[in-house]
C-alpha cells in the first residue's frame, strides 16, 4: 500500500510517500481501506519528533481517517466489508489501509461526505471528552476556547452553542473572526488587537467566564486565570506557545478555580469507546439536523501531506485540513 512516512524528525519536507506493507486486523480490531485522512496538530508534533506513538502503535501519522470497512479481526461483530465508517486511531492514518480498535469506529453521520467524515474524530473525540466530561460544561454557562478557527476551535464552538452556553472565542485576524461569528460564538476576540484576558472581563462586567478550553499554554496560563470567573474551570489539551515560567498560584486560589488536562492519545480503548458511544448518542444527531458541521480549510492529496503540515504550522486555516487518499 502507499503511505507517507516520516522519514527523520523535521519539517514537512522529511514527510515522503513510500510503499508499506498492508496491515492485518488482530483480535478486536477492524481493517480501514482509508478514504480521507484528517491532518491533526499531534502529527506535526510527531513529525518533529516531538510526540512519538504509544507502544505498539503504527509509526506513520494521521489520528482520524474515513473509509470503507475492509475487513475486520477475531471478535468482531459490530462492522462488516463495506460499511462506510469515521475512526480514530493510534496512528497510521496517512496511508491507504489503516487498522484500529473496533471501540473507536463509528458509522459516519447521514449527510457527510468521506472528506468532512475525515476530519470528525480527533476533533469530537478530544472536545467531548475534555469540555463536557472532563470539566462538565453545562447550559447556561459562558466558555472561552482559543484558537477559534482550528478544527478544535471550530467543533468546540457548535458544540458549546449546541448545549447551551455562551461562548467566546479568540481568533488572529478579521476574517477569522467573521468565521466563527458564522458558527454561533457570541463574542469573538482578535488576541492580536486586543488583550483577551481584559476584553472577556469588560464583557462579562468583571465576572468572568465559567469555562476555558486552551491548547496555547506559556503566558496563556495565567491570563486564562484572570478571564476565569469565581470557581471557574479550565482544562489544558495543548501547550504551543511551550511551558508557563511563572504564575501567581494566589489567583487560583483566590478564585478557587480548577485548571487540569488531559491527552487522549495514551488512553485505554475502553476509555475512547466509551467517549465513542457518547458521540454517537449525543453528538451525531446534531451533524444530521444540521445544527453541528464540519469547517472544511483544504483538501490535499495524500502525497502532498508535506504542504498539508506547511498549510497548518502557517496557522491561516479555518477549520480541517484533510488527505485524500483514494476514492470511495
Amino acid at each position: 500500500m502507499r503511505a507517507v512516512a516520516i522519514t527523520e524528525p523535521g519539517g514537512p519536507e522529511v514527510l515522503k510517500l513510500e510503499e508499506r506493507e498492508q496491515p492485518v486486523p488482530g483480535p478486536g480490531e477492524v481493517l480501514i481501506r482509508v478514504v480521507g485522512a484528517g491532518v491533526n496538530r499531534p502529527d506535526v508534533l510527531q513529525r518533529a519528533g516531538a510526540y512519538p506513538p504509544p507502544k505498539g502503535a503504527s509509526d506513520l501519522p494521521g489520528l482520524e481517517v474515513s473509509g470503507l470497512v475492509a475487513d475486520v479481526g477475531a471478535g468482531v461483530t459490530e462492522w462488516e466489508a463495506g460499511d462506510a465508517v469515521l475512526a480514530l486511531t493510534p496512528g497510521g492514518g496517512y496511508a491507504e489501509f489503516c487498522v484500529t480498535p473496533a471501540a473507536q469506529v463509528l458509522p459516519i453521520p447521514h449527510g457527510l461526505s468521506f472528506m468532512e467524515a475525515a476530519g470528525v474524530a480527533e476533533t469530537t473525540f478530544t472536545v467531548w471528552s475534555n469540555l463536557f466530561d472532563r470539566v462538565g460544561l453545562a447550559a447556561g454557562e459562558s466558555f472561552l476556547v482559543h484558537g477559534g478557527t482550528s478544527g478544535i476551535g471550530t467543533t468546540a464552538i457548535q458544540l458549546a452553542k449546541a448545549m447551551g452556553a455562551t461562548v467566546f472565542a479568540t481568533v488572529g485576524s478579521d476574517e477569522k473572526a467573521e468565521a466563527v461569528k458564522a458558527l454561533g460564538a457570541d463574542h469573538v476576540i482578535n488576541y492580536r488587537t486586543h488583550a483577551f484576558e481584559k476584553e472577556v472581563l469588560r464583557l462579562t462586567d468583571n465576572e468572568g467566564v465559567n469555562v476555558i478550553l486552551d491548547m496555547v499554554g506559556g503566558d496563556y496560563v495565567e491570563r486564562n486565570w484572570i478571564a476565569a470567573a469565581v470557581e471557574g474551570r479550565i482544562c489544558q489539551i495543548a501547550t504551543l506557545n511551550g511551558p508557563s515560567k511563572n504564575v501567581n498560584f494566589s489567583r487560583l486560589m483566590v478564585k478557587r478555580l480548577m485548571h487540569t488536562g488531559s491527552t487522549l492519545r495514551p488512553r485505554s480503548i475502553d476509555f475512547k469507546g466509551a467517549i465513542a458511544a457518547s458521540l454517537r448518542e449525543k453528538v451525531w444527531p446534531l451533524f444530521e439536523n444540521g445544527q453541528v458541521r464540519v469547517v472544511m480549510d483544504q483538501v490535499f492529496d495524500l502525497e502532498e501531506a508535506a504542504q498539508a503540515h506547511a498549510r497548518m504550522e502557517s496557522s491561516g486555516h479555518i477549520g480541517k485540513i484533510v488527505l485524500k487518499v483514494s476514492e470511495p
